[in-house]
């Protein structure tokens, strides 16, 4: 629990999103983002909105620990359509958090790998990651690089 406590405040986001994926490209999409995170439930709920200001979009991050499985479940919701998608569930070790999950990108099913990495108490990194074949290989497609905002 409290494992996202970190992540409460204003962040500044730099992100990178493979325009192409599955296909071996290293072609990327770099775009600015803004994140205001709180917490909830005591520290075992945190939720975030970033805001994507050159992409017209915006999306919400809903995070809920189960303290009997010690596991968060991580839910994403885009602007762009609405929907909810399925949880990738996990937890902390050390310091990163590795968090999976089954999905569908485009009509490709895939296994969603989450990593977040706390870089000191003003920076965080998270990055997406698919699979296609059972795990063996992963491709990351998307990077948010955070550095918090001043008060």
């Amino acid at each position: 629990m409290n494992d996202f406590e970190f992540l409460v405040g204003t962040w500044d986001v730099a992100n990178r999103r493979l325009v192409e994926r599955h296909t071996g490209s290293d072609k990327w999409d770099e775009f600015p983002g803004l994140t205001v995170a709180y917490s909830f439930f005591g520290g075992n709920g945190s939720f975030d909105e970033i805001t994507f200001p050159t992409l017209g979009s915006s999306g919400a991050t809903v995070r809920s620990f189960d303290p009997a499985k010690e596991e968060w479940s991580i839910y994403w919701i885009s602007s762009r359509d609405g929907q909810l998608t399925p949880p990738v569930v996990g937890r902390w070790t050390d310091g990163v958090g590795l968090f999976y999950g089954d999905d569908v990108d485009g009509d490709r099913p895939v296994r969603c790998r989450f990593t977040w990495t706390r870089e000191g108490a003003d920076r965080a990194r998270w990055e997406q990651a698919f699979s296609t074949d059972g795990e063996q290989t992963w491709e990351t497609n998307w990077v948010m690089e955070m550095t918090r905002r001043a008060p």
